[in-house]
């Protein structure tokens, strides 16, 4: 499989961008975005599309966690 050339990783990339960015306007409600979703997977490829999806919760795991709003679970302890 040869690399993806600049046009296509810009069309990928922006893909990626305009379905985030809906993401984060409807945090509530997600399947307005099933579009952008299709843009998006239709423009990257698949190994891609796995990375971007794991680094946006990484993202948006880390803005939660340094804003203070993330909360670990708490476990029973075991005796």
């Amino acid at each position: 499989m040869a690399a993806p050339s600049m046009k296509e990783r810009q069309a990928c990339w922006g893909a990626r961008d305009e379905y985030w960015k809906c993401l984060d306007e409807n945090t509530e409600d997600a399947s307005r975005c099933k579009k952008l979703r299709s843009s998006f997977e239709s423009s990257c490829p698949q190994q891609w599309i796995k990375y971007f999806d794991k680094r946006r919760d990484y993202l948006k795991f880390k803005e939660k966690f340094e804003a203070g709003e993330f909360q670990p679970l708490k476990t029973a302890a075991k005796s």
